[in-house]
């Protein structure tokens, strides 16, 4: 069985300092102020996918509307849910959320669309969605395991948004006009 490499004393001791830091403690090995950046950019970027989404959910029209609206609304809810991890994990760093409409979607690293097509709506969403992708894969080798809360946390994300870039790809080579 592994031991601890800090007696319990040292730790009980190191916990009682800079405790107004909360869950920041000395095996925190990341840049916080950086990770907080990162984070609201990942907020920003949820934020315009959740807006991008919805607008297709509502504007989708065609023979296979129905079926290709549902699945943007559940992929709007679903990064809706990104978001508020995000948002709760920043706080959790002890930053500030931006969740300022000024600038959203300079600080996204996707973009916002209003496609007329259901065909442009689920190619401008595999795009977003690849954006993602290659976005959270950097943040999470950057922060390898100098924050592994936050790396799981993308980790989890990342999942959904490969879930959802595989969902476009099959509704575009099924329902693609």
């Amino acid at each position: 069985m592994a031991e601890f490499l800090t007696d319990i004393k040292t730790l009980r001791e190191r916990a009682r300092q800079k405790i107004e830091e909360g869950p920041i403690t000395s095996a925190y090995g990341a840049d916080r102020e950086r990770v907080i950046e990162v984070l609201n950019e990942a907020l920003a970027t949820e934020l315009v996918c959740v807006l991008r989404y919805k607008r297709h959910y509502y504007t989708a029209r065609g023979i296979h509307s129905q079926t290709v609206a549902a699945e943007f609304l559940q992929h709007a809810t679903e990064e809706q849910g990104h978001a508020d991890q995000i948002a709760l994990r920043i706080t959790q760093l002890q930053g500030e959320p931006n969740f300022d409409p000024e600038g959203l979607t300079s600080r996204s690293h996707a973009e916002y669309d209003d496609s007329g097509t259901i065909a442009e709506m689920l190619k401008e969403d595999l795009i977003a969605e690849r954006i993602a992708i290659e976005s959270y894969s950097e943040a999470i080798r950057w922060l390898g395991d100098n924050d592994v809360t936050t790396r799981r946390m993308l980790e989890t994300i990342l999942a959904v948004e490969e879930e959802h870039a595989d969902d476009l790809l099959n509704l575009m080579e099924n329902f693609g006009e």
